[in-house]
């Protein structure tokens, strides 16, 4: 019999606050992280809320059984022990739920097909059962996210029990959760990793159940894991292989994070754990943990564990226009010039496609109506690719300005300073166009806008470099999400998402996050370009009139006129 699927024999019966209220005969919890509690002015109404599933009706057929074993998945408590209870009892114990997530567009949306008719459920024992699933996303073991469009089969085999129920003796290991419930049941967590240079942190998203520890997840993820593999070519891991957690909780205590460590940690060296301690305080803190302190601990003594010093974002805020001529920072109605750099671009008398200012405003990468690549500094104005075709150029935190032909995507180069091209190995070999490229502020990551065959991909790469900083090649593109029409601009919004302008008919903002789910909004009608920020709300677009747009709540604003040029800054 197959149907889509309709009455549920499992019910989601509550919303139940994150932080449970503790019955008055509940004792307190003795192990597990310190919980933060309500902030000043915050109601528990702002709290994060989860949706909860019920377990087997009585005398639920197969088809409800394995409806209600999918619905099921939404409750994490006890390691998915409600889920488990759909199960006979020797895939109990072996069943795991955490070997990853299937992502579908929803309940509705799933076919379910079962071996055995309504009229003959009564006197079967066995019976087959297929969902096939309308997926988009999936996540793995690890945590990783990825985009998985398509059609999906996931097989069950039940059997009636001897009390007359049925329950599932084969099923896949992994759950399956809806697009619109993913996020409210999983939480995204950046894992911070050095770059090749042990200079900077770059971001590596993971999503793991709300209901666990996240001090004791995301230090378990960190120091016994390893970087996504699209990922991995530009990074590594302060934690050497050996070094493994002792104990299986992070206590906070104090803002103080409490990590007992496994003994090969007591022989290392002060600059391993420096880095050990700020790549563990970074992750914490960028999943929301608060702490002031690590403290490394073998066998119950302390180890002297300091800081690494690591380059931050830069401050520099500020959205750079071109207006009447005059360029720099829009402030109400003023332009504040940027010093060796404005008046070189006010100078130049051909029109400006392009500009693309160094974080410390110490440069600017234009492009000019002829497509060529210049690379503006106080003073100076140096030509640095004359190719046919070029996109726009994005320079990178470590002042190269990178170029490439839209139809030609593997011959991307970065220029340095001095004018010296340098050839990016590895670079796009399935595609076949390009039409936008944004460099990290880490430096470690490239986005870019691929031509694949005949589809349109948003992807971002590894930049791997040498012991010089300078860019060699390319790893493996991960793709993040499709695109059904052309992009117009491609920016970063902060450390983990990107933000492209689509559609120039009815243009949409798109904002994707690097390893995790994205979102759609209606742009202004007539945008043309965009300019990223340090986070998503400050975001700018500029319309095809001049008017320079930004957030206002839902809506857009328009906030200045007259523009002529949206300038974009390096790592956003």
């Amino acid at each position: 019999m197959t149907r889509k699927r309709g009455n549920r024999a499992v019910r989601v019966v509550a919303l139940v606050v994150a932080a449970l209220l503790l019955p008055a005969c509940a004792g307190l919890p003795t192990s597990g992280d310190v919980a933060v509690g309500l902030k000043l002015g915050e109601s528990p109404q702002d709290v994060d809320i989860l949706p909860v599933a019920s377990g087997p009706v009585t005398g639920a057929g197969p088809e409800e059984i394995v409806e209600g074993f999918l619905e099921a998945g939404i409750t994490t408590t006890d390691n998915w022990d409600t889920a488990r209870d759909f199960l006979a009892p020797s895939l109990q114990r072996s069943w795991s739920p955490s070997a990853g997530v299937s992502i579908d567009l929803g309940a509705d949306t799933r076919t379910v097909t079962s071996s055995v008719p309504d009229d003959e459920v009564e006197s079967a024992e066995t019976a087959e059962v297929q969902v096939t699933l309308d997926l988009v996303a999936s996540v793995d073991e690890s945590g990783g996210y990825s985009e998985a469009l398509g059609s999906s089969n996931v097989a069950f085999t039940l059997q009636r029990m001897e009390n007359g129920e049925w329950r599932i003796t084969q099923a896949p290991d992994g759950i399956v959760i809806d697009e619109t419930r993913f996020t409210k049941v999983f939480e995204g967590y950046p894992l911070q990793y050095f770059d090749l240079g042990w200079s900077r942190l770059v971001p590596d998203m993971r999503w793991f159940p709300r209901r666990q520890s996240p001090a004791t997840t995301v230090t378990r993820a960190l120091i016994g894991g390893a970087p996504s593999e699209w990922l991995d070519p530009a990074v590594q891991n302060a934690f050497p292989a050996d070094v493994q957690l002792a104990q299986d909780a992070v206590p906070i205590v104090g803002q103080v994070a409490d990590v007992a460590l496994t003994r090969p940690a007591s022989g290392l060296d002060a600059t391993t754990l420096a880095r050990m301690r700020t790549q563990l305080q970074a992750t914490l803190r960028a999943a929301g943990v608060a702490v002031t302190e690590v403290r490394f601990t073998v066998d119950g003594r302390n180890l002297d564990a300091g800081m690494a010093d690591v380059v931050e974002p830069s401050a520099t805020t500020g959205t750079l226009v071109l207006q009447n001529g005059a360029f720099g920072r829009i402030v109400g109605d003023e332009i504040s010039p940027i010093s060796g750099i404005s008046s070189e671009i006010s100078a130049i008398t051909q029109p400006i496609v392009s500009i693309d200012v160094a974080a410390d405003d110490s440069r600017a990468a234009v492009q000019l109506a002829d497509q060529h690549v210049y690379l503006i500094g106080e003073g100076s104005l140096d030509e640095l690719d004359a190719r046919p075709g070029l996109i726009k150029p994005a320079l990178d935190p470590y002042g190269y300005t990178w170029s490439v032909p839209a139809g030609a995507p593997t011959a991307v180069q970065a220029t340095g300073s001095d004018a010296v091209a340098h050839q990016i190995a590895k670079a796009w070999p399935s595609a076949s166009a390009i039409s936008h490229l944004r460099v990290a502020a880490d430096g470690a990551r490239v986005a870019a806008v691929l031509t694949v065959g005949k589809q349109m991909w948003v992807v971002v790469a590894a930049v791997v470099r040498d012991s010089a900083g300078v860019p060699i090649e390319l790893g493996e593109f991960t793709q993040l999400t499709q695109l059904s029409e052309p992009a117009v601009g491609l920016v970063w919004l902060g450390a983990d998402r990107v933000g492209v302008l689509a559609d120039p008919s009815s243009p949409r903002l798109l904002t994707q996050m690097v390893g995790g789910p994205g979102s759609a909004e209606a742009a202004p009608s007539n945008a043309i370009a965009i300019a990223g920020a340090r986070t998503a709300s400050g975001v700018r677009i500029l319309g095809a009139n001049g008017e320079l747009f930004a957030h206002a709540g839902s809506a857009w604003r328009e906030v200045a006129s007259g523009i002529t040029i949206l300038a974009t800054r390096a790592g956003e």
